[in-house]
């Protein structure tokens, strides 16, 4: 499992929804829905209709990778921060239950806002 208490997905860019389902397609349940994707260097998250899956891809060649399920459910808290002059990132805050907080940093240009009402209108 992503140690989420040290690390932060950091400087995640808009991914294309079909790049992300052929890496996550066999993962999802009947019916659950990629709404948005992003990635990083080699991690990516995906918001789906359901949950967010965290993908830690691990080692020198990659084969290993791991896929961390976090269900928009247990989101207990989360919060935005929109991108400043001076500090071009965005981030996001969520507080799962039994978790802690996972906090998810956007590369300048990913629409914040968006985001924030995909999760509340999951969690609310």
């Amino acid at each position: 499992m992503i140690d989420f208490t040290n690390a932060s997905y950091v400087k995640l860019s808009q991914w294309d929804v079909a790049a992300a389902h052929e890496k996550v397609g066999e993962h999802l349940t009947h019916g659950e829905q990629i709404y948005l994707a992003f990635k990083g260097m080699r991690d990516f998250v995906v918001f789906t209709s359901k949950r967010l899956i965290a993908v830690n891809v691990q080692g020198i060649t990659g084969k290993k990778i791991d896929y961390t399920s976090l269900p928009y459910a247990r989101i207990q808290a989360f919060s935005v921060e929109t991108a400043g002059t001076f500090d071009l990132d965005s981030e996001m805050d969520l507080w799962f239950s039994g978790l802690g907080v996972v906090r998810l940093e956007f590369a300048r240009g990913v629409d914040i806002r968006n985001l924030n009402r995909l999760i509340a209108d999951h969690t609310l």
